[in-house]
């Protein structure tokens, strides 16, 4: 009888929750981001996911990777590209994400944060709370490219700290 119980119990809560657990196959498949290392499962509210036409796909841990990954390989065309809610870490379509740009919540690889979010009433109550400006994907992507300079050079400041700590 106990054992009918758990039974019934892990089957009901897979009909509750089937979305979480295949909306998380993308981490499965790339686990860290291969520019930066990061963990994407502690980063699933930044990740990218892009499924390339050749049938390829690449998984990141944030839009500044996912830039890298975009400007190495200039021959490869995205089929869909994917983003993690800000919210709820399910991943949603770049194009009809609703950005904001900045605000005061540390961004993930940047100085300047870029955060998408699955429902406009979100990223509103986002702007509201931490600030920030509504943008586009493209502006959101384009502004990735034009932060990667600054971006990189914190990135190796910090890389450099931890590695003269971790010598004393």
């Amino acid at each position: 009888m106990k054992k009918l119980l758990i039974l019934s119990t892990l089957f009901l809560f897979s009909l509750a929750f089937p979305f979480s657990l295949s909306a998380q196959e993308d981490v499965q498949k790339h686990p860290s981001c291969k520019y930066c290392g990061m963990d994407r499962a502690k980063f699933a509210h930044s990740r990218v996911y892009v499924a390339y036409e050749d049938g390829s796909t690449q998984g990141t841990c944030s839009i500044h990777c996912a830039a890298i990954d975009f400007a190495l390989h200039i021959d490869k065309i995205p089929k869909t590209m994917q983003v993690g809610d800000f919210n709820t870490k399910m991943l949603v379509d770049v194009e009809k994400a609703f950005w904001v740009l900045g605000g005061n919540k540390p961004g993930v690889m940047t100085k300047r944060a870029k955060w998408a979010f699955a429902k406009e009433e979100d990223a509103e109550k986002f702007m509201k709370e931490s600030g920030g400006s509504a943008i586009s994907f493209d502006q959101a992507f384009t502004a990735a490219f034009e932060d990667m300079y600054e971006d990189t050079k914190m990135i190796q400041e910090r890389r450099k700290m931890r590695g003269m700590q971790h010598k004393k």
